[in-house]
């Protein structure tokens, strides 16, 4: 048996740290798309009640005790050009879903974009692959 393949640096498959370091997200591949749940949180117990965080925000009350460790955030991702798929992305923190996109960039970062219905307003965030350095920027040679 030889070694897995490498993976490649468009495979959106691993764990994601959100733009604001709050959140890991576990990106999975999902029959021909992809999805996504949340597997840390840098604060899981809410100050509030002292208890892991719950899915309050939801507008399901039945919905509403649910942990967010474990959340899916990617729903029904589905590819839609090179490194780029589109679906839904749930957001705990207003209990809304919207419809998303998320690009596998040429730097190794995840783009997540969400839009309102229509696509009138979108609004979005760069996640980096957790425990991964980011890449320095080159500036120009050394000539020393």
């Amino acid at each position: 048996m030889g070694a897995p393949p490498a993976r490649s640096e468009n495979d959106p498959a691993g764990v994601w740290l959100t733009q604001q370091g709050d959140a890991r997200i576990q990106v999975s591949r999902c029959g021909a798309g992809i999805c996504g749940r949340i597997v840390w949180l840098r604060d899981p117990i809410d100050p509030k009640t002292n208890k892991p965080q719950v899915d309050d925000k939801n507008p399901n009350p039945a919905l509403q005790q649910r942990p967010i460790i474990g959340l899916s955030l990617l729903i029904g991702m589905k590819p839609s050009g090179p490194a780029k798929w589109s679906g839904q992305i749930y957001n705990a923190d207003d209990g809304k879903t919207y419809i998303a996109h998320v690009t596998v960039t040429d730097g190794g970062t995840l783009d997540v974009t969400g839009c309102i219905a229509g696509g009138m307003l979108c609004g979005g965030e760069t996640w980096t692959r957790y425990g991964q350095a980011p890449q320095p920027i080159r500036t120009g040679e050394n000539t020393n």
